[in-house]
C-alpha cells in the first residue's frame, strides 16, 4: 500500500523542507514487524515526486495486543489495504507535514498551496466511484479511479474491487494530507483502535477550515466515529466526557443481549451437557455458558491464535468460581472436518455466518447439520433492514461483512438448509424493537426433531 505525492511548479523544492526528508536519502523505518520507506523519485526545480509505501506483518498486527488490530473470524485482506491500518503507521514519517510543524525558516511556506497530485491505494470500500468523487470533488479535486488487475479478476472476467485513486487540486501539503488523514478511514468504514474523545478532537483538528463547509460533513462524521450518538461529541465542549462512553454504548449493549439472549435459549434446553462455540473470539459468550446449570462441557472454537489467547486470561479469570464449567479453548475452522465436534449437543454460532463468503456457506451448514449433527443450532447474524435506524442504509455495520441479510433472506436461506426436514426452526429477534425494522439481530435455533419428539 503507497501513498505518492506530486508537485509542479515554483519552489516546490520546498516542499522537502515541509516534510522534513532530504531527498538525496531513503526514509527506511521498521515499526513493530512493519515495513516503512519513502523516497524521492523526482526532484527538480518545478517538479517533485515522493512515495511512502508500507509492507504490514500479518503476524505483528496480531500479535500487538496493546493496540489489536481487529482479526476477525476469518482471513481479511484488510492489512494489505490503504486504510486506517495505513494511516496509523504512515503518521510518524508524515508528522511534520501533517501538523505543520517544519523548521522556522520554512514556517512561512505552510500556508503556500501548491499544484498537488495525490496518488494512493490499493482501496478496498463499500462505497461507490460516485460517493468517493463526492468527497474529494467537494474539496476542489479532479479525481481519478482505476481498478486494479488481478488474476482473479482476469479469470472471472469481471473488475478487481481494489481501487487506486488520483486527486488533483491546488492546496497545501498540510490540508492535502489532513483531508487525506481523515477521508481514507472513512472511506474504507473501519477503524482499527478505540474510538475516544481524542479521536474527536483528531477529527476537529483535520477538519479544521474545510470540514464544517463540506456538503457531506454528517456522512463523514459518522463514518469516522462509527456511531450517530457520538455527533454530539462535535459541537459540545471537551470536558462532557460522559458523552465519549456514548460511541460504543449501544454496541456493547448489544453485544451483551445477544449473550444474555443465547444463555437464556441453552439454559431452556433439555440438552445441554456438551457446547461447541464456534468462532469464540475472546471468550466472552464461553464464560456465560460456564455459568449454566447442566454444561459439563464447552469447546470453544476458534481461527484466531490472539483471540484465544485471550480467552484463556478471561477462563483463568473466573476459574475458581463455584459451578463454573472452564471453557477448552480449540483451534478450528468451520471449512475443516474436526472428529471431536460431532454430536455435541449445541453448536453455536454468533455473529459468524455474515464473515464468510455468502457462496461458501452451503457447504458450511452442510458440514454442520449433516456431519456433525448437533441437538440444538444456533445462528445470529445482522438484520439489514434495523441499519435504517442506524442511518446506514448504504454500509454494512462492520467492514469484514461479507453480506448481511433482511428477515426475509434469513428465514428462506435457513429454511433451505433444512430441506430434508431433520430440525425445527425457530426464529426470534434480539434487541430493541423498531416497529418497521425489527430487532438489529436476529437469530434462529435449529432443534433437532428428535429432541423436540
Amino acid at each position: 500500500m503507497q501513498l505518492t505525492i506530486r508537485a509542479t511548479g515554483e519552489n516546490v523544492q520546498v516542499i522537502s523542507y515541509l516534510l522534513a526528508k532530504n531527498p538525496n536519502n531513503l526514509y527506511e523505518r521498521n515499526h513493530k514487524g512493519h515495513s516503512i520507506r519513502m523516497f524521492y523519485s523526482q526532484f527538480t526545480d518545478t517538479a517533485l515526486e515522493m512515495t511512502v509505501f508500507v509492507v504490514p506483518d500479518p503476524l505483528a498486527l496480531m500479535n500487538q495486543s496493546s493496540n489489536a488490530y481487529d482479526i476477525t473470524h476469518y482471513i481479511n485482506d484488510r492489512e494489505f489495504a490503504v486504510s486506517s491500518i495505513f494511516i496509523s503507521l504512515i503518521r510518524s514519517a508524515l508528522g511534520t507535514a501533517l501538523n505543520g510543524q517544519p523548521k522556522d525558516d520554512y514556517m512561512e511556506w505552510v500556508k503556500q498551496p501548491f499544484d498537488f497530485e495525490f496518488n494512493f491505494g490499493p482501496v478496498v470500500s463499500d462505497l461507490s466511484d460516485e460517493q468517493i468523487r463526492g468527497l474529494f470533488e467537494s474539496l476542489g479535486y479532479v479525481v481519478g479511479i482505476e481498478y486494479g488487475e488481478t488474476d482473479y479478476a482476469f479469470k472471472m472476467k469481471t473488475k478487481s474491487t481494489a481501487r487506486f485513486l488520483t486527486l488533483i487540486g491546488n492546496v497545501t501539503l498540510q490540508k492535502g494530507l489532513q483531508q487525506l488523514f481523515l477521508l481514507i478511514p472513512v472511506m474504507d468504514n473501519y477503524k482499527h483502535y478505540f474510538i475516544d474523545e481524542s479521536e474527536v478532537e483528531k477529527i476537529k483538528r483535520y477538519g479544521e477550515g474545510w470540514l464544517d463547509d463540506h456538503p457531506e460533513r454528517e456522512f463523514i462524521i459518522r463514518k469516522a466515529l462509527r456511531f450517530k450518538e457520538v455527533y454530539s461529541l462535535m459541537e459540545e465542549p471537551a470536558d462532557n466526557h460522559h458523552l465519549v462512553k456514548e460511541v460504543t454504548t449501544e454496541k456493547v449493549r448489544l453485544n451483551e443481549l445477544r449473550y444474555e439472549k443465547i444463555v437464556e435459549v441453552v439454559s431452556g434446553l433439555p440438552m445441554k451437557k456438551s457446547i461447541v462455540d464456534f468462532g469464540s473470539g475472546e471468550g466472552k459468550l464461553a464464560v456465560r455458558l460456564g455459568f449454566v446449570k447442566g454444561v459439563q462441557e464447552i469447546l470453544a472454537v476458534e481461527p484466531s491464535e490472539t483471540a484465544s489467547l485471550k480467552a484463556m486470561k478471561q477462563f483463568e479469570n473466573v476459574i475458581n468460581k463455584e459451578g463454573f464449567v472452564e471453557p477448552t479453548p480449540m483451534w478450528g475452522s468451520l471449512f475443516y472436518y474436526d472428529e471431536r465436534l460431532k454430536d455435541r449437543d449445541i453448536i453455536i454460532l454468533c455473529e459468524v455466518i455474515e464473515h464468510i463468503d455468502e457462496e461458501r456457506l452451503p457447504k458450511v451448514m452442510d458440514l454442520l447439520l449433516d456431519d456433525y449433527r448437533p441437538n440444538v443450532l444456533i445462528i445470529t447474524t445482522p438484520n439489514q433492514e434495523y441499519n435504517a435506524v442506524y442511518e446506514m442504509q448504504d454500509a454494512k455495520r462492520h467492514s469484514d461483512h461479507r453480506f448481511e441479510w433482511t428477515r426475509d433472506e434469513f428465514e428462506q436461506w435457513c429454511a433451505g438448509r433444512n430441506q430434508s426436514g431433520k430440525y425445527k426452526l425457530t426464529f426470534e429477534g434480539i434487541g430493541e424493537m423498531h416497529e418497521a425494522f425489527g430487532y438489529p439481530t436476529q437469530m434462529c435455533t435449529f432443534v433437532r426433531k428428535e429432541e423436540v419428539e
